[in-house]
């Protein structure tokens, strides 16, 4: 049995079979393949097909090699005609090649001459942009020089501005020419470019002074060309303040011209009505003079600041006062005319100081738009003065009035008609000035004027008055009229100064009436013999109770017509004091009466109870007290 078995291991048909049964066909593509084309033609699976397998086979084989071999052989003769064609394209390139090595031969001096002019010519284009770009920067345009050679009679354009910038720009730029070697044509350029600056600014000008002497318009209307020319006009002063001087000159003009429509015929339509309709007003009558200057001035501030817009502010700061000074001026005479006519017309003095008032403030205000320098604020000036002078010298007439006319002082010791006349004119002027807009600085000086003109020459008057009274008729007349004056200045600003003066007047004499007042009642209470003794004393170095008059009963009556006095203070008032207006001052009189009074009586006290008087029980002689006199007079 194992004998058979290794038979068939070494039986090559098993072999094959075996080995035919051990493979795997999803592995063996070209098997698969092979067996897939075999199908295609072995159909029949019978014993004559298989036996002729292997000579289809090599027929079909033979077929597929013929049918490559036909395929091939017409491939053949393809790349025979390319390979004659490329046989002759090599022939032609070397012929050409050779044709072309004998052609270099012949041309390579025109060759190195075309480099040559190549190389010039990349040169002359390099130079003709040079060129082109210096002139550029160097020369002007056709269109430019004929902008800046127009006629003088044709407007000025934004075109023209711009070609005169250009040639400041290529005039400047001519500079840095001169720092090189192109001296020669940088002056040359510089020159030409300073005739036609020239020439533009000369035609400039003239058409800016023709432009400028047609503003006379109610409202001048600046245009942008006109701003742009003053501008450029910056670089040429004289030239600018010829034009502008010529601005000046045409709304000096037109400024008069409206004033005096103004004054005359009012506004279109007759509104606002004529100023001079209100001449019989002298305030309203100035007030709407200057009022409407004072407007009128402001817009032609602001047209100058619109012409002269583009101008530098540095330049042009100066220039804006002197074309402000020269428009206003022309005003001067027609308002000068008409304020000194109602200032010389109008004789109360009230009414002179409220136009002093009026001026004071416009010219301060309008100041700020004309400048202090102008001749406008001076013709201001001029004429405030001439009013304070008229209103002064109204002050004056009045007070000469009263100096004059000195009225005897009323039974009642009042202040006299004179004087109530004088304050109620004082008290209108210092209203009158309260209610103006004048600024505090100048109310001050006002002030100090009005009331040295009035008060003093009263106070002389007052003085006068009571020069034909007796001593406290005197100091009560005089109180009176001081407080009279002081009243009236207390409701008033600046006037410290002056009732201050009033108040140490009214002291003086109220002393006065203080002193006559506690000699009064010493001699009606009985003690004023007493006190005269006692004050005599100093010198005669004698015991008191030996001196005349001066004995313990003597004192002790005194003593007892004194208490009736203690009793009945007010039983001894001088008539003069109850007479008083104030009865602040009133009270104050009696106060210091019974401060005097206490005084002389604490030295009788002090007297009698001196041992050095030799008094026996001084104690029955004076009863009261200094302390309780006082308590009682208080």
């Amino acid at each position: 049995m194992a004998d058979d078995t290794s038979i068939q291991a070494n039986n090559p048909l098993s072999r094959k079979l075996n080995k035919i049964l051990d493979m795997r066909f999803d592995n063996d593509k070209d098997l698969v393949e092979a067996l897939k084309a075999l199908s295609t033609f072995f159909t029949d699976n019978n014993l004559r097909e298989r036996r002729n397998l292997r000579g289809d086979i090599e027929k079909r084989s033979l077929y597929v090699n013929e049918q490559f071999e036909s395929a091939f052989r017409d491939v053949k003769q393809q790349l025979d005609l390319v390979h004659h064609d490329i046989q002759s394209m090599s022939e032609c390139c070397e012929e050409m090649t050779t044709r072309l090595k004998m052609a270099r031969e012949q041309t390579s001096d025109l060759i190195s001459k075309t480099t040559k002019l190549q190389s010039e010519s990349q040169k002359v284009q390099m130079k003709q942009k040079v060129a082109n770009a210096f002139l550029d920067r160097f020369q002007l345009k056709q269109h430019e020089v004929e902008v800046l050679k127009n006629t003088r009679n044709e407007a000025i354009t934004a075109e023209f501005f711009s070609a005169l910038s250009r040639v400041k720009i290529i005039h400047n730029d001519c500079k840095l020419l001169l720092r090189t070697k192109q001296q020669t044509a940088g002056l040359e350029i510089m020159e030409s470019m300073a005739l036609y600056m020239e020439s533009a600014y000369e035609r400039l000008y003239r058409w800016a002074q023709a432009e400028c002497r047609g503003l006379t318009g109610d409202i001048p209307e600046i245009l942008s060309n006109l701003q742009n020319a003053m501008a450029v006009l910056q670089d040429r002063p004289v030239l600018l303040k010829y034009a502008v001087d010529e601005y000046a000159g045409a709304r000096r003009t037109a400024i008069v011209r409206c004033f005096i429509d103004a004054l005359t015929r009012g506004g279109q339509g007759g509104t606002p009505r004529p100023i001079e309709l209100s001449a019989h007003d002298p305030i309203r009558y100035l007030g709407d003079m200057l009022a409407w200057l004072h407007q009128g001035f402001a817009s032609e501030k602001e047209s100058i600041q619109s012409l002269l817009k583009q101008a530098p502010t540095s330049m042009t700061s100066d220039l804006y006062w002197q074309l402000l000074g020269h428009i206003s001026e022309g005003v001067c005479r027609p308002l000068k005319v008409r304020v000194e006519q109602v200032v010389v017309s109008e004789q109360g003095s009230v009414v002179l100081f409220k136009l002093t008032s009026v001026l004071k403030f416009y010219k301060s205000t309008i100041s700020t738009i004309v400048g202090e320098e102008s001749s406008f604020i001076f013709t201001i000036e001029e004429l405030h003065t001439l009013t304070m002078k008229m209103f002064l010298n109204s002050l004056s007439l009045h007070a000469s009035k009263v100096l004059d006319k000195i009225e005897v002082p009323p039974s009642d010791l009042g202040p006299t008609a004179s004087l109530g006349e004088t304050l109620v004119l004082l008290r209108n002027v210092l209203s009158s000035h309260d209610a103006s807009v004048v600024p505090l600085d100048a109310r001050r000086g006002d002030y100090s004027k009005v009331i040295s003109s009035l008060i003093d020459p009263l106070l002389q008057s007052c003085t006068m008055s009571a020069s034909r009274l007796g001593t406290c008729d005197m100091a009560a007349y005089m109180i009176n009229c001081i407080y009279q004056i002081q009243s009236t200045l207390a409701v008033y600003e600046f006037t410290d100064k002056h009732i201050e003066m009033l108040a140490a007047q009214t002291e003086a004499h109220q002393d006065t009436l203080v002193s006559e007042q506690a000699s009064f009642i010493l001699e009606k209470s009985g003690i004023g013999n007493i006190y005269n003794i006692i004050q005599e004393q100093s010198s005669v170095k004698v015991p008191l109770s030996s001196m005349k008059g001066m004995d313990a009963q003597t004192i002790k009556d005194c003593m007892s017509k004194f208490d009736k006095y203690l009793s009945s203070p007010d039983s001894l008032v001088l008539p003069q004091v109850d007479l008083l207006r104030s009865t602040r001052l009133r009270d104050t009189v009696n106060k210091h009466t019974s401060d005097l009074v206490c005084v002389a009586y604490r030295k009788i006290y002090d007297a009698v109870l001196n041992p050095f008087n030799q008094y026996a029980d001084p104690k029955t002689i004076v009863v009261r007290t200094p302390d309780q006199v006082k308590n009682l007079l208080a």
